[in-house]
């Protein structure tokens, strides 16, 4: 017992993938994509908001309201934003993998018009919450 790490007794997910995402988004006409967006951001406010004292609003809110009205504009500023505080993230825990808003305006944004830009985009964002949340999953904080 008194070799026991300080492990959160809620394990985040680890397990995400570009294959995965893009495999069950086909087969589920796009509802998969929306419950991992939506895992995001939830676990990435269990994580951060302690530490950056910020609140990321749930993907769904973005999706089904805010995208529609804003003509779009909320999405972009929302994967800005969550992408910025994954890569605070990654700093502040010291594990070496690069990644923040530039990657969403550079793959993603400008990415797109070699096609696939994008792709690289999902798999560094799924890649960088997995690394947050193993670290998170065995320090705890």
């Amino acid at each position: 017992m008194e070799n026991e790490s300080p492990k959160s007794a809620l394990q985040l997910r680890t397990e995400r993938g570009l294959a995965k995402y893009f495999l069950l988004g086909l087969i589920t006409f796009g509802i998969y994509p929306l419950v991992v967006e939506s895992h995001i951001s939830e676990e990435l406010n269990l994580v951060v908001s302690p530490y950056d004292g910020k609140r990321t609003m749930h993907f769904c809110l973005i999706v089904f309201i805010f995208s529609w009205l804003t003509l779009y504009i909320v999405p972009v500023v929302w994967y800005h934003r969550t992408s910025a505080r994954m890569g605070d993230e990654l700093v502040r825990r010291r594990i070496d993998y690069s990644f923040g808003a530039a990657d969403f305006w550079l793959w993603n944004v400008l990415g797109s018009f070699i096609l696939v830009g994008p792709f690289i985009y999902i798999y560094k964002r799924m890649k960088a919450m997995n690394l947050i949340n193993a670290d998170y999953n065995e320090k705890g904080c």
